[in-house]
Formats: structure tokens, C-alpha cells, sequence
């Protein structure tokens, strides 16, 4: 196998919006790496962190056995050992990494080289995580209606049933709901908006609800879950806030829908915490930010043994949302993945920062087939978000 010759860290952001602080849009930027073998062939990954604090992480100077250059550390590797040079970074970064932006460095590093490494072996990256364990892919649609920002209700809804209408028309079945309505609805009446979005779809589309961590009261949680629980609803995602994971437990053992979380949690060790503690019946780590690929297989495996589903979280760019296909093919207890659509949510990086897209014919994505990730950067792009990351820079 052709060794590592060069590391690129590209910071990049491309927006058609104003920046907007207040909204909640994770597109408007990503940290791309790029790896580069003796042979000229590039491994690509990303991961959703402040693209500044990331590329900082990456190119840190050297200070000790615990804090070492992450880079440095991958030149002259073998890709293939994936695993392997995990490991390695994750001790060699133990000081400024462990969690959070450390890991969402080598997240990107990770899922690089899985790209790279089934690049020079000819094989896709399920192939590099085992093999297939299913036959196709199942997608879920997430649909956004972006923040309330001074909109009424009904014209939030009005957005959610023209984009219902269009994933299902795309070839989707099943979608997630977004209700990041806040103060914009009472529990009360968030209850009604959940019925009404069930009447949009239609019984035989499976369907999620994201609630954007409205409570901090796992009672007052349990009163809409127990008011919906005849909608169908899949899985609860974001009840409550993130590291309440006693508040998780209590909702989990005494609400008939499935709970999820974890989409922010790093590594396995903080997995496990959210299986064993919060009780969740699915975790949604996102593979640019728990570890990358290597990271992710481990959470699989141990997510089995306590009959947990990992269904991960994806809202970034086509690199993040090949990682997912991958990760589904190659995964027993992986039931759905999220797929951020291009068609669905307006965002210049993710409709063209890589290509080709797959097709969904009901319900149902294709086994990925071309080498690595199957997706490629388009340079022009990278250059567009080169400049907007500069320009942001400068004020």
C-alpha cells in the first residue's frame, strides 16, 4: 500500500444567507482533510466542529508524548491501518484532545483514511468495515423548516407540508419532523402540530419527531410523548438537554416511544455512558464528531450488546452523508440513517462541495459501489469556501 505523503487541513464556508447566529444551520461551514498517498490518490473526511478551532488542533506544535502534531503523526502510514493510527493520535493527543474538538479532528483524519484506503485497495469503505450486513440502505429524511424568525406557526407549517410533499415525491419514506418551535407553541400545542404532521404523511411513512432539547422537566416531556404515542412515532430525539441522562433514564422507562440522543456525545466511552445511564433505545452519534469510521464500528458492536439501535446523526456536507451509507451497510443494529438531502435543505456545501449523488426509489438507497466514500470534492467549490473562510476571518 501506497504510504501518506501529504496531510491538507481546508477550512472551509459558503453561505446564500446572511450570517445569522440566531438560526440553527450546522452547512455554513466545514473542516475538510484531505490525505494524499506516494501515488497522488486523495482520502477526503470532515467534521462538525468550528472549522478555525479544528485547523488549529491540527497544525498545533508539538510539546510532549501527550500532546503531540496530529499530522505528523500520519505522514509515512499506511491508510489501511486505520485503527491503528486512531489509537495513535488519540494518545498522542491526550492533553488538548479526548473530547470534543480532539475528536472531531480525528474524526476527519479517520473517515479520511478509510476514503484513501479503499481507494487503493478498489473497494468501497462497507467492505473496509466487514462487509455488507443488508441488502440496501434505508434513508430517513430529516425536514428543517430553519428557526421560526418572526414566522407564525401557520406558515411553519405551511413550509413543513410542501417539504413533506417533496421528500416523499424524492422517493423517502420515512421523515423526521423538526419542531424547533419554542416559544412559538405551548405543549399543547405542540401536540396538535405533531397530529397535524402525522396527517401530512400518512400512516404508512415512518415517522420521527426531533425536539430541538425543548425541556429541562422530563414530566413535561412525558406529557407530549404520552399525548402522541397514537401518531406511530418512531423515535423522540432531543428531549430533554443533552447530558441529562438521569432525566433520559426516567423518560425511557416510562414512555411507550423510543428515546434517542447522543448525536453531540465523543468516543465510546461516552456512548456507553449514554446506554448504561440514559437508558436510550437508540444512540445518534455523528460520525464526523464521535470519531470518525473506525469510532463509530466500535460504538455498533457495544450498542448490540445492550440491544441498542445506532441510528447516526448527519447534517453537514456529502462527505458525512457517504459516511453514513457506508456505516449502514456494514451495520446489523443500524436500522436508518440520517440523510441530509440537497434537495431538501437550501445549502451551497452540501449541494456541491462533493458528487454524485445517489438516487432513493422507495424508501431505498443502492449498496454504494465505487471505491472509498464514492464521492469527489469539486475544487471549485473548495476554492468558493477557501475564500468565504478567509473573508470571515478578516471581519
Amino acid at each position: 500500500m501506497s504510504k501518506i505523503a501529504k496531510v491538507e487541513v481546508l477550512p472551509l464556508a459558503l453561505s446564500n444567507k446572511p450570517n445569522n447566529q440566531t438560526d440553527c444551520d450546522g452547512t455554513v461551514d466545514t473542516l475538510v482533510v484531505r490525505i494524499t498517498d506516494e501515488d497522488g490518490r486523495c482520502g477526503i473526511g470532515e467534521c462538525d466542529a468550528p472549522p478555525s478551532v479544528v485547523k488549529a488542533f491540527l497544525e498545533m506544535p508539538g510539546a510532549h508524548i501527550w500532546s503531540m502534531n496530529p499530522i505528523g503523526i500520519l505522514m509515512g502510514r499506511d491508510p489501511l491501518e486505520a485503527p491503528a493510527i486512531w489509537q495513535r493520535l488519540y494518545e498522542a493527543t491526550n492533553y488538548p484532545g479526548r473530547r470534543g474538538s480532539g475528536i472531531h479532528a480525528i474524526s476527519a483524519m479517520d473517515i479520511a483514511l478509510y476514503d484513501l484506503a479503499g481507494k487503493q485497495a478498489g473497494k468501497p469503505v462497507y467492505k473496509l468495515l466487514g462487509g455488507a450486513k443488508r441488502e440496501f440502505l434505508t434513508p430517513y429524511a430529516t425536514i428543517f423548516q430553519g428557526m421560526p424568525q418572526g414566522r407564525s406557526l401557520s406558515q411553519m407549517m405551511d413550509v413543513t407540508q410542501k417539504l413533506f410533499d417533496k421528500a416523499i415525491q424524492i422517493g423517502f419514506r420515512a421523515v423526521k419532523m423538526e419542531v424547533l418551535f419554542y416559544d412559538l407553541v405551548t405543549d399543547r400545542q405542540l401536540v396538535e402540530v405533531i397530529k397535524e404532521g402525522r396527517r401530512m404523511l400518512g400512516d404508512e411513512i415512518t415517522m420521527m419527531v426531533d425536539f430541538g432539547y425543548r425541556w429541562r422537566d422530563w414530566h413535561a416531556a412525558k406529557w407530549v410523548l404520552d399525548r402522541i404515542e397514537d401518531c406511530n412515532i418512531y423515535f423522540a430525539e432531543a428531549t430533554l438537554q443533552h447530558d441529562d441522562l438521569y432525566g433520559h433514564a426516567r423518560l425511557s422507562e416510562s414512555c411507550g416511544i423510543r428515546i434517542c440522543g447522543a448525536e453531540q456525545a465523543a468516543t465510546r466511552w461516552e456512548i456507553h455512558e449514554w446506554i448504561q445511564t440514559g437508558k436510550v433505545a437508540i444512540v445518534q452519534p455523528d460520525i464526523n464528531r464521535c470519531g470518525g469510521l473506525s469510532e463509530i464500528r466500535r460504538i455498533a458492536e457495544l450498542a448490540e450488546l445492550y440491544g441498542v439501535q445506532v441510528v447516526p446523526h448527519g447534517w453537514k456536507t456529502g462527505i458525512t452523508a457517504a459516511c453514513g451509507r457506508h456505516f449502514q451497510a456494514s451495520t446489523l443494529n443500524a436500522e436508518a440513517f440520517e440523510f441530509l438531502s440537497p434537495y431538501l435543505y437550501d445549502s451551497p456545501l452540501r449541494q456541491s462541495l462533493v458528487s454524485p449523488e445517489p438516487m432513493i426509489v422507495n424508501g431505498r438507497m443502492e449498496l454504494p459501489a465505487a471505491p472509498g466514500l464514492g464521492v469527489d470534492l469539486d475544487e471549485e467549490t473548495v476554492r468558493k469556501g477557501l475564500a468565504g473562510f478567509e473573508a470571515l476571518q478578516t471581519g
